[in-house]
């Protein structure tokens, strides 16, 4: 099984010496939270999974894949992850160049995790639409993976209208970095097998994520799509114990993102100790 961490709940400031040691334990991924704005009335929009959200609007936010940047130059193995970007709030080329950036400074360790978003009033705060949210997001993978891998490009769609466009350099990782989807709807879910590489779940249970696995394996049937051509990330935050990953790679998990600490004081220790609990390791160079 490979382990990813985010850093969701940690103060900005130890980030990076927490992703640095992730990196030097073995964790595969890193994986950064995104918005652009947090708004007085947030609360108006439920998080899901919950009645309220998880942060206050007074939170400190940063730019992710910037943030990754930098990450990326103090590390050396682990994969840079949004947990997500997006991608919908910003016309396409400056999410396709954040992550090209992203990609090429760190040789190809981007993962491009993404989602339509929840908090209504963040739509409303850039003056755009949050009940087209979905589908704008549709239309911005597609034009990003259109500039990451054609050498011109014209596009005539719902959102976004432009003719050839040149974008370069494209990214290290071919035939471009992946794309994650996350989200839990089914809208959501046949996103990720329509459009992407692989789909990320919001924390949960054994018994809250089968369903939505369920769903995923029924609609990649109806697509015509394996498992073997899809990568299945789950957030598992209270986890029992080691011997909960083996009921996790049975329902097909390849990934679970875990939170292994209580507080940014003792962040990094929690972390070396669930290394040593769930035997997670450096890979050989």
């Amino acid at each position: 099984m490979r382990f990813g961490v985010t850093v969701g709940l940690l103060h900005p400031a130890v980030w990076r010496d927490f992703a640095i040691e992730a990196d030097k334990l073995g964790f595969e991924s890193v994986w950064v939270p995104e918005h652009l704005v947090f708004t007085e009335d947030m609360a108006r929009s439920q998080y899901p999974g919950g009645e309220k959200p998880p942060v206050l609007p007074e939170a400190q936010l940063f730019d992710a894949p910037a943030m990754l940047c930098a990450i990326a130059q103090a590390t050396r193995n682990i994969k840079l992850a949004t947990y997500v970007y997006l991608f919908g709030l910003r016309h396409p080329f400056i999410g396709a160049r954040a992550f090209s950036t992203l990609d090429a400074v760190s040789d190809g360790r981007a993962i491009v995790g993404v989602g339509a978003g929840w908090m209504e009033s963040e739509w409303d705060a850039v003056q755009l639409d949050f009940a087209s949210r979905g589908r704008r997001l549709d239309e911005a993978i597609t034009v990003a993976k259109r500039l990451w891998t054609e050498r011109v490009v014209t596009h005539h769609g719902e959102f976004y209208d432009f003719s050839g466009v040149y974008f370069e350099p494209k990214p290290a990782c071919e035939p471009h970095p992946p794309v994650i989807a996350g989200g839990t709807s089914k809208a959501a879910l046949r996103r990720a097998v329509r459009l992407c590489e692989g789909w990320v779940g919001m924390p949960g249970t054994l018994e809250t994520v089968k369903p939505q696995l369920d769903l995923l394996d029924e609609i990649l049937r109806a697509e015509g799509r394996g498992r073997d051509t899809f990568e299945v990330t789950v957030s598992a935050f209270d986890m029992a114990g080691p011997e909960e990953v083996r009921e996790w790679e049975a329902l097909g998990a390849d990934r679970i993102v875990v939170r292994p600490y209580t507080r940014t004081s003792t962040a990094i220790e929690e972390l070396r100790e669930f290394a040593r609990e769930y035997g997670v390791t450096p890979a050989a160079d």
